[in-house]
């Protein structure tokens, strides 16, 4: 099992927890407690099959049954690596507009995620490969000022 621990600035920490028997599982701290577990596809970890969000009572009794620790216990992979998170616009010349999220394979080409896709009707946090972005939609990513960089020029079609 290996644990990795990634620091999203202004928002969090996201743990990626890759179990024995080879399954992805993602939890994103939120700094107000809030949490959200991320399920993923074996063998596509750009592919989310469903997210869970918990507020902090949630978060905190799941812990309790998960392991009645005070603290958690990560493993000796746990990593530290400095991340930007960003909105990224999607505009009417995207080449994305209209189009499946899964398209833009923004972690296969970029090593950057996408974490939440913000919409003028709400946010949509942990959206699919089959989300349709929108013109005038936001794509919040998280990743590598390179890769964060990246896949703004990918939305963008530049």
């Amino acid at each position: 099992m290996t644990t990795q621990r990634t620091k999203l600035p202004g928002v969090g920490t996201q743990y990626d927890i890759e179990t024995r028997a080879g399954r992805h599982i993602s939890v994103v701290a939120h700094q107000d407690g809030r949490r959200f577990l991320g399920f993923y596809e074996p063998d596509d970890p750009d592919a989310c099959q469903a997210t869970v969000p918990l507020d902090a009572d949630e978060a905190s009794s799941l812990a309790e049954l998960l392991a009645p620790q005070d603290t958690p216990r990560l493993g000796a992979s746990e990593m530290d690596i400095d991340l930007v998170t960003e909105r990224i616009p999607v505009t009417t010349q995207s080449p994305y507009r209209s189009r499946p999220l899964g398209e833009t394979r923004a972690r296969t080409r970029t090593g950057a995620y996408i974490v939440a896709v913000l919409r003028r009707t709400g946010p949509h946090p942990s959206p699919g490969p089959e989300f349709r972005l929108e013109a005038g939609d936001a794509v919040v990513a998280v990743g590598t000022r390179e890769g964060v960089d990246e896949l703004a020029r990918i939305i963008s079609g530049t």
